[in-house]
């Protein structure tokens, strides 16, 4: 027990001791590290004070330079600035400069107008007086002359007046006389340019080519053979013909459809003989066809030398008298072309013969007026510049050649055989039951014409005229002004385009006109 409490007591000791131990070397530490952070302490204050030195030194130089660059900105801107205030002051002095010399300027013409002014008074003054000495002047010399001539003033004017009136009456007369023998000098030719002007206003509308032939069969069982095995006969007879070779449900019938008429006629008579003969194959289809066309243009050619023949016409070239004999399968809706132009020729001599002007001239031209239709669907434009450039081509006259593009008014007629082809033309086209339009339709198409124009704001009255190839418009001059006239006439053009279907073309035509009539009674 007492080792126990010994070596307890020894412990407690040992462990004190060793804490006194601890707490000294503890102290001892903490004195060195306290005196180390001093030291340390005062180097960071000195290096923080040196480096604050620094500072202080590069913002001064900073401040320094930054205040010198601010002055020498500030001096150069007190320069420009300067610079720019002596150059207004510049143009200031100019300005005023010359505004003093237009005051001079004002002032020197202002008194250039007063002396002007002065002298004009003075002037009018003189002559105010001269006028008065004038007219005293004057009213004795018309009293002096008043006793010479033993007459008034109102009596030698009434004189005076009777011999103005003799002398003008006799002038008048005289003008009348010499008007009069030109009139009757005139009045034959212009007698004939009015009546062939007049007829001319009859002209009839332009209408489309018919382009499909029917052929009959004698069965529907032809059709097959037609076609051929796999298509072979009608694609060789298509690339032979240069026709569409239409088979459709049409009982015993087929269409053949070209714009070439004498293509569709070499069609159509090749395909009936094929029909007829029964045998139907490639080789004998060129064989036929090849035939065929031998005699069309034989054909042709004779109808052309016919047509010549018949109307003593002569010296035509030869290729005109083939393309008139073109014109035998060539229709305008259902009339012959070519009769129509022998109709129109015939119609044109007549009307020469009876008006004394060149017969042979415009039976010429009647029968080649029609001349472009033959050949419309190989070349581009209306059949009158076609026509016209035929006839140029083959060097016909001019009166000719202005027969053929104007017989439809698109050109002003230059000759009175011009006119008269114009006026046969219509004619023979507004023979009835010569077209095949009819006539409930045509009065429809002319009804919805004049509705059409007479829908616009302004319009007075309307015509349609020359069978619908024309609708003359008359408006209200005190509404219309010419600029709205102009807009009319394109308007309504557009609006007949958009709303009806037509052959040919549509003229429109907007007049304003304003009269002023007097009767003297």
């Amino acid at each position: 027990m007492d080792n126990i409490i010994l070596s307890i007591i020894v412990a407690i000791v040992v462990g004190v001791a060793t804490g006194y131990v601890f707490i000294y070397f503890y102290k001892k530490t903490a004195n060195n590290r306290f005196e180390s952070l001093e030291t340390d302490r005062r180097a960071i204050l000195e290096e923080a004070k040196r480096e604050a030195e620094n500072i202080k030194k590069e913002a001064a130089l900073a401040a320094k330079d930054m205040a010198l660059q601010i002055k020498t900105e500030a001096e150069r801107e007190i320069r420009e600035r300067a610079k720019e205030q002596h150059q207004i002051d510049k143009r200031l002095r100019q300005k005023e400069e010359q505004i003093d010399r237009r005051l001079d300027h004002i002032e020197k013409r202002e008194n250039e107008i007063n002396k002007r002014e002065r002298e004009f008074s003075a002037r009018e003054s003189l002559l105010s007086t001269k006028e008065a000495n004038l007219k005293k002047l004057i009213d004795e010399q018309k009293r002096l002359l008043e006793q010479l001539s033993g007459i008034t003033s109102e009596e030698a004017r009434a004189e005076l007046l009777r011999r103005v009136e003799q002398e003008s009456r006799f002038e008048a007369a005289r003008l009348i006389k010499r008007i009069e023998d030109e009139a009757r000098e005139n009045a034959e030719k212009k007698a004939k340019e009015i009546i062939s002007f007049a007829i001319q206003r009859y002209a009839n509308d332009y209408v489309a080519d018919a382009t499909i032939s029917a052929v009959s069969l004698p069965g529907d069982e032809m059709k097959g053979r037609i076609i051929g095995r796999e298509g072979r006969n009608i694609r060789a007879f298509e690339a032979a013909t240069g026709v569409d070779l239409v088979v459709d449900d049409t009982p015993e019938l087929v269409t053949l459809s070209a714009h070439d008429p004498v293509r569709r006629e070499v069609a159509r008579l090749a395909l009936e003989r094929l029909i007829s003969d029964g045998r139907i194959h490639p080789a004998r289809i060129e064989e036929v066809v090849e035939k065929v066309k031998k005699e069309v243009e034989a054909t042709i050619r004779e109808e052309g030398e016919k047509a010549v023949f018949e109307l003593e016409v002569s010296g035509i070239h030869p290729e005109l008298i083939k393309t008139i004999g073109r014109l035998k399968y060539r229709y305008s809706y259902g009339q012959n072309v070519l009769q129509h132009s022998k109709e129109v020729a015939y119609f044109a001599g007549m009307m020469a013969g009876e008006l004394g002007v060149d017969i042979k001239l415009a039976k010429r031209a009647g029968l080649l007026h029609d001349i472009g239709k033959a050949v419309d669907h190989e070349v581009e434009g209306s059949h009158q510049e076609i026509g016209a450039n035929l006839a140029r081509k083959y060097h016909e006259k001019e009166p000719v050649i202005n027969a053929i593009i104007a017989h439809h008014g698109d050109v002003e007629v230059s000759c009175v055989e011009s006119a008269l082809v114009a006026a046969s033309d219509a004619l023979s086209a507004a023979r009835p039951g010569v077209r095949r339009e009819s006539i409930a339709n045509y009065l429809k198409r002319l009804q919805k014409l004049e509705e059409l124009a007479m829908s616009f704001e302004g319009v007075e009255k309307c015509y349609a005229i020359q069978a619908g190839r024309e609708v003359r418009i008359i408006v209200k001059p005190e509404e219309t002004a010419d600029e709205l006239c102009a807009l009319i006439s394109r308007d309504l053009a557009r609006k007949i385009e958009a709303e009806m279907t037509y052959p040919g073309q549509i003229k429109v035509t907007v007049v304003r006109e304003a009269r002023f009539v007097e009767y003297a009674r």
